[in-house]
């Protein structure tokens, strides 16, 4: 039989897979997908909350960054850059600025994941593993979910000065999976210009994990 810290971990992971599963539960809705009882959840969900696996609204709890986090590690870590390996070189073809993947933390920061650097002399250099606070950036603001209808989000002088920075959503479902951005010298970049990569960004960010499917036509 299983010691009592084991089936509290299981309890808990329950839980957890029924917040997910759901995308919002009341603490009835969730004790009930448990099979726990409603004073065992509360105390279960709250454990969970304080360590970010599930934060708590007016509406009820949802899956916390932590959880979003350790997902978009599992999947950068698996797949993710070399999903989008592909777009980023892209980018940098059809810009020849330097180009980021940048994924949630469960500290309200972003992560600088994977680069392909531009072409020209002078280009931003690589910041593959630094920490970034969401405000203030183009890519933070993406990950916040604050991507305006254009589809993509531009910030100069946002963590840099004289940068000017385009992020665009990587999305799994409604989710915010991670952000894809290209990061330019302002002095090279006029607003059009910027409107342009933007919509670059957006396009091939969009394609990332909703790849669009083959064509059918006839081969023969």
């Amino acid at each position: 039989m299983a010691d009592t810290s084991t089936r509290t971990v299981e309890r808990a992971l329950l839980l957890l897979g029924a917040v997910c599963d759901r995308g919002r539960v009341s603490l009835a809705e969730a004790a009930r997908d448990a099979e726990l009882s409603a004073s065992t959840a509360l105390r279960l969900l709250r454990t969970l909350e304080a360590t970010g696996f599930v934060r708590k609204d007016d509406a009820g709890y949802r899956p916390g960054m932590r959880v979003v986090q350790l997902g978009a590690q599992a999947l950068s870590h698996e797949s993710l850059v070399s999903l989008a390996e592909d777009a980023l070189e892209r980018l940098v073809g059809k810009t020849g600025e330097s180009t980021y993947l940048n994924v949630p933390s469960h500290d309200g920061h972003g992560i600088y994941l994977a680069v392909k650097e531009g072409t020209h002399s002078v280009r931003h250099t690589s910041w593959v593993g630094r920490s970034i606070p969401l405000d203030g950036s183009a890519a933070g603001q993406v990950l916040a979910g604050r991507t305006p209808g254009a589809g993509y989000v531009i910030v100069r002088n946002g963590i840099e000065p004289d940068v000017t920075a385009i992020a665009a959503p990587v999305m799994t479902g409604d989710r915010v999976t991670a952000a894809l951005s290209v990061v330019v010298p302002s002095y090279r970049i006029s607003e059009s210009q910027a409107k342009t990569i933007g919509m670059l960004v957006a396009a091939e960010a969009a394609g990332i994990l909703n790849p669009a499917p083959m064509s059918t036509g006839d081969t023969a």
